[in-house]
């Protein structure tokens, strides 16, 4: 009996130090934050846009705004030496390779200035010219769009909601997520 109680409590606390994230030790915590966005943004950056090569060159980027479901991260870049800033969005979530085993993917989708500001027209003029179609009296209507190989779905439930879907990512930008995205890039780039 006493062998079986023994066993009950180290299977009851094994299972139980699985129930949280291993990795921020805190319940509930967001998958992909800001500072875990901007920590892996700082890579991309250097090597996919700025280039690396042999001669010192500074540049700033600053995560915006993070969607409160940790898939989507925006973060905004500037380097005046070379004259290139522009909107990172980070995308977070599961993946399952040819074995079924799942991991943890980011990917990261560059806009430059002018192609940021394009993105953000576009989004504001659907919420603008298609409040009514979209209102909370309709969560049944939908809608979506294109805009260079990533496709926008907007909808309500409950409040605006923007779903991004890119390279198998399918990501939730809340809209007061998205609205504090473009006024702070807006405040940054201009």
């Amino acid at each position: 009996m006493k062998k079986l109680l023994v066993l009950s409590l180290i299977l009851l606390t094994c299972n139980i130090n699985a129930q949280y994230s291993q990795t921020s030790g805190l319940y509930f915590a967001k998958e992909f934050s800001k500072d875990a966005a901007l920590y892996k943004a700082k890579s991309y950056v250097m090597t996919q846009i700025l280039g690396v090569d042999e001669n010192l060159v500074k540049f700033d980027i600053d995560p915006l705004a993070a969607a409160s479901s940790g898939e989507l991260t925006s973060l905004v870049y500037n380097c005046e030496q070379k004259n290139i800033n522009g909107l990172i969005l980070g995308f977070y979530g599961n993946r399952w390779n040819e074995s079924g085993v799942s991991y943890q993917a980011y990917a990261f989708k560059n806009f430059e200035k002018e192609r940021a500001f394009e993105l953000f027209e576009i989004l504001e003029e659907y919420f603008d010219n298609e409040t009514e179609y979209i209102s909370t009296f309709n969560k049944e209507n939908n809608m979506y769009f294109k805009f260079d190989d990533l496709t926008f779905l907007i909808y309500n439930d409950g409040g605006k909601k923007i779903r991004v879907f890119w390279e198998g990512f399918d990501s939730e930008w809340e809209y007061t997520a998205y609205k504090r995205t473009r006024r702070r890039f807006e405040k940054r780039v201009d």
